[in-house]
């Protein structure tokens, strides 16, 4: 089965042919980050006509690098949801025009649980095999921080969230106090990693919200940042130090460790109260998942719980259509059918708490 995946749910035009669910025979994205770089965030109206511009040229690239044609494609796959509700509707507006014209199944795609997916996919050839399920998963992007148990791909239960800012977010906003260019988080992570950087000079907050809680919480954190940076108001506040180019590594290390020592605290705690439920596989997915340092302690993590990691390659870890585009094939293997009816949804799915 070949499937056409289409994601539009931010600030990436992304078109994306895979195989069978798994193989991934093209994956195009078209950023936006010249367009938001002077806003230093994205702006709505403005990816939203950056996608009508992009879209239709996006999906004639990924056509052609699968070495397809369009009547080739068996199936249609959209993130219809969560996302900024402009350019939801561009990719949705355009998978359904071309569902129609092929007469061609529609799938509608949530694009937090796609992340999880991209751990699945592979380059034609490869032979690694499926992950097992079921299984814990992680989704830390700009937008999404959460934990999920994945029973099967049209059973996802979320287990805890962020009450604040996502992971991606946190990071955007300490490099933007730090004076680092946008995109914020891939600069504070080169930051981090500098020679000499020393990721204990600062002792920046690590959120537990409760002994059994695996919600997250970043706010406190990025507040720590901005008063390591400009000082502490009030009548008993403390002006910071100068910020020396050896102060600014210190503290984007330090920022850095406390966010990922937060996510490592919230696996464990998972792992510890679903026991076996989750079998020896994690998911991984998002954005962040990029980082260097959380890449490493994950892994690290799991050789330690004896658990298989499935971090997804560089190219899957921001917003991509192959995600969409496997997790669709899969959903619709599991008896999933959407029509010409399929809204764009700004909201994520609710969750499902499997936990006592």
């Amino acid at each position: 089965m070949l499937t056409l995946g289409i994601e539009s749910s931010c600030d990436e035009t992304a078109a994306a042919v895979v195989r069978d669910g798994r193989v991934v025979l093209s994956n195009v994205v078209a950023s936006q980050h010249e367009i938001h770089h002077e806003y230093a965030g994205v702006v709505p109206e403005l990816a939203s006509r950056a996608h009508v511009e992009a879209v239709l040229p996006v999906v004639r690239e990924a056509l052609a690098q699968a070495g397809i044609g369009l009547g080739m494609v068996d199936l249609i796959a959209v993130g219809n949801r969560p996302g900024l509700i402009g350019p939801l509707l561009v990719g949705v507006t355009a998978a359904k025009a071309l569902a129609f014209n092929l007469d061609r199944p529609l799938i509608g795609v949530d694009h937090v649980r796609a992340h999880l997916y991209s751990g699945v996919l592979v380059e034609a050839g490869s032979m690694r095999a499926v992950p097992a399920l079921p299984a814990l998963g992680l989704v830390v992007s700009g937008g999404h921080t959460a934990i999920y148990l994945v029973e099967a791909w049209n059973r996802v239960a979320r287990l805890g969230a962020t009450i604040d800012d996502a992971m991606g977010e946190a990071f955007d906003k300490a490099a933007k106090v730090l004076g680092l260019p946008y995109p914020g988080g891939p600069n504070l992570d080169r930051l981090a990693s500098s020679v000499g950087a020393n990721d204990r000079a600062h002792d920046f907050p690590i959120s537990r919200l409760g002994p059994d809680s695996l919600e997250f919480s970043f706010s406190g954190l990025k507040t720590s940042m901005l008063y390591a940076v400009r000082g502490v108001p009030g009548p008993k506040g403390a002006p910071a130090a100068p910020l020396t180019d050896q102060r600014r590594v210190d503290l984007a290390a330090s920022f850095r460790r406390a966010a990922v020592d937060a996510v490592i605290l919230k696996l464990d705690r998972a792992a510890e109260r679903l026991g076996s439920r989750f079998g020896c596989t994690l998911l991984t997915g998002g954005g962040v998942t990029a980082n260097s340092l959380l890449r490493s302690r994950l892994l690290e993590w799991g050789g330690r719980r004896g658990v298989e990691v499935r971090l997804p390659p560089m190219s899957l870890c921001m917003d991509n259509a192959a995600m969409i585009a496997g997790l669709g094939t899969a959903l619709h293997s599991g008896g999933q059918r959407d029509g010409m009816d399929l809204q764009a949804d700004p909201a994520a799915l609710p969750a499902e708490e499997v936990l006592p």
